[in-house]
């Protein structure tokens, strides 16, 4: 097993124990605190019955069978093909006459991360933890286990200790998104592991019988409020957790993580086209379109070069909209011709058109809120749950089914769109108690339903386009990002903060598939452009900002940008990703960021407030190895900087003379 799982590099020595599992009124034999171990998995330790080994289009499949008294339990173990992770998920079914509640169930669970050297490696042993908050994406950050507490102080080589990071709710990422990386720096080995869910999950790493161990899960009772009831014959599927090792360091971890992700993906044009987007959001017009506002932007757009354009939020309503929103159709006043003169004109000047929607709310005063039952919506104890002016609608009933193709019907049969930004802003809790043993149990229906539903308005309009944004990355998990193509990055509305974001952003999603917003102020400097334009240049560049008051330079800067772009932009689906200064923190004074392809780099540099106008970058690859690199300024092409390229350690020196600068450059 630990031969297939790390492709022969044998980087972890490992105990897989295939499930954990705790049963409602289950003896949890251990000292436990609380972890989740010491439990039975269904009445007695699980026996192995049988294995199932072969494969399919992916690589190796594996499926353990294990019996308890009133429990089956089989841990699928899916392998991919030259990509040294497995997915791993985990279906209980009752066996017994009786019902069987569940309170936790692991999706991946192992003992002896650290075999060879037990449990007492504190100082020199790593997790890496994504922090992630609203404006403040993809903020990796590095501890040793001592110093999150984690230490070998008991004599008997265990403690109540363990470092659990969770996630209830329907903003899978607002504090952390669901993934991490374990680092044993003496041998220079990483565990690395993402959760598939777009709602609620768990994950923690502690020690057990002088070992360390890592579990991974969807929901569970004790942190987010999930419990399952199942009825004799029924069955239970866990959320889907990936995991790997690798000895190639973070980069290397995230690197494997991207190329299993472009393997699971759905396949889709827009993943290897990556259409310039225009949206009329972000330091634009801020919820506020009307036809007179969006002709000249829309003139603007096409004349820089988008493929299309998106009307974002407020088109739907005259005046303050937020509690008001669930039906969806044109406010009148806005578009005294209809809403059909924008996007009219937006395929007469060569661009595809698209319309921004929050398909799961319903803001409170809408008129549908009140003629529909509270089964439509989530409920707690009996009444309805409020957010943020809204309600949550369910995905489970029909009516709501309906209501969203008739929705999605008319924007793209009607309205003619290609494109939706399909939003989320509101955090609803740890669920809905309707037509559920729990309210996690009613969420995690919830999530799934949702999920089939996109699947289905997907497979009914193979060329639709559909955005995943939750106010920025608040849902940026795989558990949405195999359907979408795109997604957008933050809300940030700073050009530095977003650049320093859109660098880390290759660690949660691959290239191609994140949008990151290249939005000048109406008062842009010419350098604050070209910063814009470079930190949007390697990912998805969704264009916005006051581009109908642009002219002159500043829009020659942007139009340069976007010709550059489409000049490379189909390969960045291919590209292997580098960080050659490693992540950026918010204040950071230089990043760097590199998409390779064979023999030729290439690479984005920013100068944020540095006192130092120079910065030596070092490109660990064999390229300069063998002839010398040669280094060209690709955009802006006319705004040099100077560059020497060091054949004898492989590093780049870059001037960028003043601060908040930025450049990108053709290395060869």
């Amino acid at each position: 097993m630990a031969d297939t799982f790390s492709h022969g590099r044998r980087a972890f020595a490992t105990s897989l124990h295939f499930s954990r599992s705790t049963l409602l009124g289950e003896n949890q034999h251990d000292h436990h605190g609380g972890k989740h171990t010491g439990s039975n998995c269904g009445g007695n330790i699980p026996r192995y019955r049988s294995h199932r080994d072969g494969r399919n289009g992916f690589g190796r499949k594996l499926e353990i069978e294990q019996l308890s008294d009133r429990l089956r339990i089989v841990s699928h173990i899916q392998f991919y093909d030259d990509i040294p992770v497995a997915r791993c998920w985990t279906e209980l079914t009752n066996i017994s006459e009786s019902e069987v509640g569940i309170e936790y169930v692991s999706s991946f669970a192992l003992a002896g991360i650290t075999k060879e050297q037990g449990a007492e490696v504190m100082e020199d042993a790593y997790l890496h933890v994504p922090h992630n908050s609203w404006k403040s994406e993809f903020q990796w950050r590095r501890h040793s286990l001592a110093e999150l507490g984690l230490t070998p102080m008991s004599e008997q080589g265990f403690s109540m200790k363990s470092l659990s990071y969770s996630n209830t709710g329907t903003w899978a990422a607002k504090e952390f998104l669901p993934m991490g990386m374990f680092e044993t720096a003496r041998h220079a080995h990483f565990l690395f592991w993402q959760i598939e869910s777009h709602a609620s999950w768990h994950w923690e790493v502690g020690d057990i019988a002088s070992q360390l161990y890592l579990h991974l899960s969807g929901p569970t009772e004790r942190e987010n409020q999930w419990w399952k009831s199942l009825k004799p014959g029924e069955s239970f599927e866990s959320i889907a957790a990936v995991v790997g090792a690798c000895s190639e360091g973070a980069q290397g971890a995230f690197g494997h993580l991207n190329a299993y992700r472009r393997t699971i993906r759905r396949e889709h044009f827009d993943n290897r086209r990556l259409p310039v987007i225009f949206n009329d959001y972000m330091n634009c017009l801020m919820g506020d379109p009307t036809t007179a506002k969006l002709l000249p932007l829309i003139d603007k757009a096409a004349a820089a070069g988008a493929d299309y354009f998106v009307i974002d939020a407020g088109w739907y309503d005259n005046g303050p909209w937020w509690a008001g929103v669930g039906e969806w159709l044109p406010a009148k006043g806005r578009f005294p011709g209809g809403i059909e003169e924008p996007l009219n004109y937006i395929r007469e000047k060569g661009m595809e058109p698209g319309l921004w929607l929050e398909i799961e709310r319903m803001g409170i005063n809408c008129r549908l809120a009140a003629e529909w039952p509270d089964e439509c919506f989530f409920l707690r104890h009996g009444k309805r749950v409020v957010d943020h002016d809204s309600l949550q609608l369910d995905f489970r009933h029909p009516k709501v089914i309906q209501h969203a193709n008739q929705v999605v019907e008319r924007v793209v049969e009607q309205y003619g769109c290609s494109f939706i930004k399909m939003d989320y802003n509101i955090e609803i809790g740890p669920g809905t108690e309707v037509e559920a043993d729990s309210f996690g149990d009613g969420l995690l229906g919830h999530q799934r339903a949702y999920k089939a539903w996109l699947a289905a308005i997907f497979q009914k309009y193979p060329d639709l386009v559909i955005e995943n944004c939750s106010s920025g990355g608040m849902r940026m998990t795989y558990g949405l990002m195999d359907l979408h193509t795109t997604s957008s990055t933050t809300d940030n509305q700073n050009y530095l903060m977003n650049a320093r974001i859109s660098i880390n952003s290759g660690s949660v999603v691959c290239p191609e598939q994140a949008g990151v917003w290249a939005y000048p102020l109406m008062d842009a400097t010419e350098e604050s452009v070209i910063m814009n334009m470079v930190s949007a240049m390697s990912w998805r560049i969704y264009l916005s900002g006051q581009m109908q008051t642009m002219d002159g330079v500043r829009l020659e800067l942007i139009r340069e940008a976007v010709e550059v772009y489409k000049s490379y932009r189909e390969r960045i689906p291919e590209a292997e990703l580098l960080w050659p200064l490693g992540l950026c923190r918010h204040d950071s004074a230089w990043g760097a960021f590199a998409l390779k392809w064979g023999d030729e780099i290439l690479l984005s540099v920013w100068r944020f407030e540095s006192e130092e106008d120079s910065i030596r970058i070092p490109l660990d690859c064999d390229l300069g190895r063998v002839s010398p690199m040669d280094a060209q300024c690709l955009y802006p092409k006319e705004r040099p900087v100077d560059v020497t390229w060091h054949n004898d350690c492989g590093e780049l020196s870059i001037t960028l003379p003043q601060q908040k600068m930025a450049r990108i450059f053709r290395l060869r």
